[in-house]
């Protein structure tokens, strides 16, 4: 079964998202329109990101090191598919 994900769009400097979308074609749309840029970022539904990159062998705690509240509140990787935008373009 695939797993379920949603594309979400964060503008430089923003504190928090402008937007969730159900598919990728969605979200190219609504930030071409709107000549957005920033960083649209494909999360997966029911995992936080920490879970997630654990999971999947693509971060692994050093031993030792204290994994506490913050850190996984904080948590991403560049491992998780993502789009850069300018201007409503993307450009990697």
């Amino acid at each position: 079964m695939a797993e379920s994900t949603v594309w979400v769009f964060v503008a430089p400097e923003a504190t928090f998202p402008s937007g969730v979308f159900g598919s990728l074609e969605q979200a190219d749309q609504w930030i071409a329109k709107n000549q957005l840029s920033g960083v649209l970022t494909e999360y997966p539904v029911g995992v936080g990101v920490y879970d997630w990159a654990v999971t999947r062998g693509v971060f692994t705690p050093r031993p030792g090191k204290v994994i506490d509240a913050a850190f996984v509140g904080r948590f991403t990787s560049a491992a998780m598919l993502h789009f850069h935008y300018e201007d409503g373009v993307r450009t990697a």
